[in-house]
């Protein structure tokens, strides 16, 4: 097909590991980007029953059947090429169909260096978004490499994850750990590294003031405890559900429905461990959860669970559940990793890493103090508002564009553009898109109402109280 004129700069996403819009990140640096004039074309990997290519909200997204799920090396070689070839195929496509200035590739892997190279000797610049460090992920996942089969597949990840630095005119970092490793081991230069970290969007995701089937999504129990994200090896879900079953049968408590939302590798062995520990009852497993489902579950939920163990990778990561549950006035329980803390400061209580007997006792001591969960739970909707918010990272993560192609000099300091916390009037009841009531977070009464119960009464019986501005 015969290119479309374009008049705006283009910018074209590849993203290996997850659909968009599920990758949520991905989702928010395309609306950053159509919002501030960019054309964004993105190509991924399709879900069940997506349509090839989809047009949505201005967002051009086109989608290939992922490979099998790799078994061995020859499997991920297998996986890596075939995964490669087809994002290359269609980054043709799309530079046939709408053009693009401007390749950006997100990791893991670290394989679109040759692709990104190959576009550079036609003009146009390449960005590497760094999602993980995938030397850590291997170390992570196996540990110091033995054997001459591990020394190489390690080297390699080294290797691939160098040439990547080498060919990227700019790196994207998504926190100050990776942008630390961009500039030791990538050798890039202080101005050739942004961080933009995975905030939330949180005029979106904020908590609904009251879940209809809050006592079905609880299976009847007081609290909900929630965990949100991949299943894989190295995400600690079995730590979690042997925490759970500390909690069960050793603490002797029944009080607590844990819902696990997402999914990964790693569940079907999970869910056989659950059964395996007799917690099938305690324990509900949501495959993957669409925003709807996000918005239920954390708006009911009294505990946000981040069961990440201590390892090289996920020590410096960057862990965007944490974020999340704290937009929507969730306290945490984790295990105590650096970024972590980075993110949830006084917003979570920190576990010694690996202790299973510490973390279940921990997170009953928690649901056991009303007052402490409700200063914590404030304490993180206030600091998501202010600190983490997506509007400041998709200022940052659009200036890397505007400085490299040297567009949107006559849209700076346009508000407008930005995702605002608050968008709506102040005198106004904040509504979702299904029209379900929001808390009102301009009115700090309001949520500390909320926090102490994750319910708000009928809007008949509520007082007026003076709007104070949480900034979200």
């Amino acid at each position: 097909m015969r290119r479309e004129r374009r008049a705006r700069p283009g910018v074209l996403i590849i993203v290996q590991n997850l659909p968009v819009p599920m990758d949520r990140r991905v989702w928010l640096e395309c609306k950053a980007l159509t919002a501030a004039g960019y054309h964004v074309s993105v190509i991924c990997i399709a879900g069940p029953s997506d349509p090839a290519h989809e047009l949505l909200e201005g967002v051009d997204i086109y989608k290939y059947k992922p490979a099998p799920q790799a078994e061995g090396t020859l499997g991920f070689l297998w996986e890596f090429a075939y995964s490669w070839t087809r994002a290359a195929a269609l980054s043709v496509r799309v530079w046939r169909r709408h053009g693009f200035d401007v390749l950006q590739a997100c990791n893991p892997p670290d394989t679109y260096w040759l692709l990104g190279m190959l576009y550079r000797l036609v003009g146009k610049k390449f960005v590497y978004d760094q999602h993980d460090l995938n030397p850590e992920v291997f170390i992570s996942r196996f540990g110091e490499p033995r054997g001459l089969l591990q020394t190489v597949q390690y080297r390699m990840l080294l290797t691939l994850e160098r040439l990547t630095y080498r060919f990227a005119h700019h790196v994207i970092s998504t926190n100050e750990s990776y942008r630390t490793v961009a500039m030791t081991r990538g050798h890039r230069a202080a101005d050739e590294v942004t961080v933009v970290r995975s905030g939330p969007d949180t005029s979106v995701m904020r908590p609904v003031a009251e879940v209809a089937e809050a006592t079905s999504l609880r299976n009847g129990r007081r609290y909900l405890a929630c965990y949100l994200g991949i299943m894989g090896p190295q995400d600690g879900v079995d730590v979690l559900l042997a925490a759970i079953d500390y909690y069960v049968h050793i603490l002797g408590r029944d009080d607590c429905q844990f819902a696990l939302l997402g999914f990964g590798d790693c569940l079907e062995m999970l869910q056989e461990m659950s059964t395996a520990l007799e917690l099938d009852d305690y324990v509900t497993f949501t495959g993957r959860a669409n925003p709807e489902t996000i918005a239920r579950y954390l708006s009911a939920a009294d505990v946000g669970v981040c069961p990440d163990p201590m390892n090289p990778l996920n020590d410096v990561s960057t862990m965007n559940k944490t974020m999340e549950y704290m937009a929507f006035a969730v306290p945490v329980v984790a295990f105590d990793l650096k970024e972590t803390r980075v993110s949830a400061q006084e917003a979570a209580i920190y576990v010694h890493p690996g202790d299973i007997a510490g973390f279940a006792t921990e997170l009953g001591d928690l649901l056991d103090d009303d007052d402490r969960r409700a200063e914590m739970a404030v304490q993180a909707r206030l600091r998501a508002a202010a600190d983490l918010d997506w509007r400041p990272q998709a200022q940052a993560y659009v200036g890397v564009y505007d400085r490299l192609l040297g567009f949107g000099a006559a849209r700076d300091g346009e508000a407008t553009v930005w995702p605002a916390v608050e968008r709506r009037a102040r005198d106004a009841q904040p509504l979702d898109r299904d029209g379900k009531r929001l808390v009102d977070l301009r009115n700090g009464e309001e949520l500390q109402r909320f926090v102490r119960g994750r319910r708000l009464p009928d809007a008949a019986d509520d007082e007026a109280g003076e709007p104070e501005s949480d900034g979200g």
